[in-house]
């Protein structure tokens, strides 16, 4: 009514309300090759990184996943080369806790351990040490280092069985000539396993100096300045500077050097020659290793064998969690 009034007395109308905008809708996906391409696309920047490390994956599965479990399944068995498990349970750790011959290897890894890995690290150190120092052929004695690390396990082991022979061998002739009476290196413990452990020493050691001598090139030379302006010699600067400086890599050769002597194998083995496998003719030098190994493909014995490789696998746990605890301390430490 007030409308047609305002109409009737010339008034002008009042303006149409806008049109509510339309409901939202889910977006379309476009028809067409260019949807395709773009769907191709994200799935293929989603799938790819995928693609990429399955291999690794797969074959860790295959290699090692797999063996690892089926170890500690036949560790609970007891199996024979060729024959059927029988389920045993705990039995064959029960039976390693109770084997002289377990606590003979473990006794022997550790001994050969300290004995190889003390003075192979410290030797590394010192070269290290020598070769951070501006010498004239320092690229010669970098890769001459490293050479022993190349060198195959049994060219290497053989020829120092020759040195050490206990009728011709070069090192009993030497002791002859300063007045000691040969030495039985082969029949004898701690000879063999001196030996043994000087084996390892000249391999590994040249190999460590190398990983020492990386982590000395990367200590700040304002350290040694500031120490040479406050009179420290050069040995000074070595203990107080250098040593500190390089801690957290010390403590990663000590744990790689000391799983390396927990898996010890190749070089008892092959020095014992006929009877390497069982360490000696009185197991005097038998590693984990060389247990494992006889149990399992000479004794045929594959659940004890098993049982073995899982306890090995915990002692490498166990250093695992103990360089994670140390390393960690470290970094709160350098927090603080």
């Amino acid at each position: 009514m007030a409308t047609s009034v305002r109409a009737e007395q010339g008034g002008t109308p009042p303006p149409a309300a806008p049109p509510s905008p339309p409901a939202p809708r889910g977006r379309r996906r476009r028809s067409g090759p260019g949807g395709w391409r773009s769907t191709l696309y994200r799935w293929d920047v989603k799938a790819i990184p995928y693609v990429f490390i399955a291999p690794f994956f797969l074959t860790f599965a295959a290699f090692g996943l797999f063996p690892l479990i089926y170890t500690g399944y036949l560790s609970l068995n007891r199996v024979e080369l060729g024959g059927t498990a029988e389920w045993k349970g705990l039995e064959n750790y029960t039976d390693l806790a109770t084997s002289e011959f377990f606590w003979n290897a473990l006794l022997n890894t550790f001994t050969i351990g300290v004995i190889s890995t003390v003075p192979q690290l410290l030797m590394a150190l010192g070269l290290a040490h020598l070769l951070n120092y501006k010498l004239r052929g320092r690229g010669f004695f970098r890769v001459a280092i490293l050479a022993p690390y190349a060198t195959s396990i049994a060219a290497a082991t053989l020829v120092f069985a020759q040195l050490f022979n206990t009728d011709y061998g070069m090192i009993n002739t030497l002791l002859d000539w300063v007045g000691i009476g040969p030495i039985d290196w082969n029949n004898s413990k701690w000879p063999a396993q001196i030996a043994i452990s000087v084996i390892v020493t000249w391999r590994w050691t040249g190999y460590n100096a190398l990983i020492y001598l990386a982590a000395m090139q990367a200590v700040p030379q304002d350290l040694y300045e500031a120490a040479s302006l406050d009179g420290a010699s050069r040995w000074r600067q070595f203990i107080s500077v250098t040593i500190p400086s390089i801690r957290p890599t010390i403590f990663f050769t000590i744990i790689v050097s000391t799983i390396g002597a927990t898996q010890l194998f190749g070089e008892p083995m092959l020095f014992g020659g006929s009877v390497g496998i069982s360490g000696g003719s009185g197991h005097q030098f038998q590693t984990l290793s060389l247990l494992m190994y006889e149990k399992g493909w000479i004794t045929g014995a594959l659940g004890s064998a098993s049982a073995i490789a899982w306890v090995m696998l915990a002692l490498l746990l166990l250093l695992g969690g103990i360089q994670a605890l140390v390393s960690r301390r470290n970094r709160k430490k350098l927090g603080d």
